[in-house]
C-alpha cells in the first residue's frame, strides 16, 4: 500500500520518465492496474501508463472501456489532470471500430455532467463531442431524433448504469446539449447551437482547449472591445422627458 500522494508523483511521471528506460515495462502491468481500479484522480493518471502498455505491448484489458467509463463523474471537469484525461479519451474512443453503443454511453453521459461543469470546460467538451459525431455517424441520431423526451424523468437512458451496453444511450437524444443552448456564456451558447446544424467532416482541434482555465476566460471577456450601446432609444426633449413641463423653460440640455 502506497500512500495517495506518493501513487500521484510516481504516476505523473510513469509514462515518460520510467517505462521507457525499462528493459521489460510489461512488469508494471500488475502496479498500473491496482492503481487504475483505486478511483479518483490515481485512475486517471493510471491511464497513461496503461496506454502505453496496451498501445506498444499489446495488454488486454478486458473491462478497460467500462472501467474509462466508470471514471466519468463531475470531478472530471474540475480536476487539474482535466487535460491529461481528456487528451487520453480522445485517443481511446478515436478507433472507427468501436460499437457505436459504447461511444454513446460515453457522449450521453459527457453531456449530462456537463450540465454541472464550468464554461471553461464546456468550450472543451462540446467540440469534443462533435467531433466523436464526426467519427461515428452512427451516433447521430442522438442529435436527429425528433422525439425526445420532455423532460429528465422520461429520458430512457440510465446514468447510474455501470455497464455501458446497457445504459440505453442509443435510445436517448441529446436534450442537455440543447440546454446548454441557453448558457448565461455568449461562447458556451454559441459552441452548443454547432449540433442545430450539420458538422462538417473535418474534426475540430481541441488541443488548445484542454488547458483553458477560468482566468484566461475571464482575461479574455474583459479585453474584448464592446461595441457602442445606445442608452435610449428616444431622443429625450427636457430635463425629465417632458417636453412641455416647467424644468424645459429654465433649464436647457445643450
Amino acid at each position: 500500500q502506497l500512500p495517495t500522494g506518493l501513487y500521484k508523483k510516481v504516476l505523473v511521471i510513469l509514462h515518460d520518465s520510467i517505462l521507457p528506460y525499462m528493459n521489460e515495462p510489461t512488469l508494471m502491468i500488475d502496479f498500473l492496474t491496482v492503481a487504475y481500479d483505486i478511483g479518483g484522480a490515481i485512475s486517471l493518471l493510471a491511464l497513461n501508463g496503461l496506454f502505453i502498455l496496451i498501445h506498444q505491448h499489446n495488454l488486454e484489458y478486458p473491462d478497460f472501456y467500462k472501467k474509462l467509463y466508470s471514471l466519468l463523474d463531475p470531478s472530471i471537469y474540475h480536476v487539474k489532470y482535466r487535460a491529461r484525461f481528456f487528451h487520453l479519451l480522445d485517443l481511446f474512443l478515436s478507433s472507427s471500430h468501436l460499437p457505436a453503443y459504447l461511444v454513446a454511453a460515453f457522449i450521453k453521459r459527457l453531456s449530462r455532467l456537463a450540465l454541472t461543469a464550468p464554461p471553461e470546460a464546456l468550450l472543451m467538451v462540446i467540440p469534443f463531442i462533435c467531433n466523436l459525431f464526426r467519427r461515428h455517424p452512427a451516433c447521430r441520431v442522438l442529435v436527429h431524433r425528433p422525439n425526445g423526451p420532455e423532460d429528465m424523468s422520461e429520458d430512457p437512458y440510465i446514468m447510474e448504469e455501470e455497464e455501458p451496453s446497457k445504459s440505453r444511450a442509443l435510445e436517448s437524444c441529446l436534450w442537455e446539449i440543447r440546454s446548454l443552448q441557453n448558457h448565461y456564456h455568449p461562447d458556451v451558447a454559441k459552441a452548443a447551437a454547432v449540433l442545430n446544424q450539420s458538422l462538417s467532416e473535418i474534426e475540430d482541434d481541441i488541443s488548445g482547449l484542454l488547458e483553458l482555465s477560468a482566468y484566461e476566460l475571464f482575461d479574455k471577456e474583459v479585453k474584448k472591445k464592446a461595441a457602442d450601446v445606445p442608452l435610449e432609444f428616444e431622443q429625450i426633449r427636457g430635463l425629465f422627458g417632458k417636453k412641455n413641463d416647467i424644468f424645459a423653460e429654465h433649464f436647457a440640455l445643450d
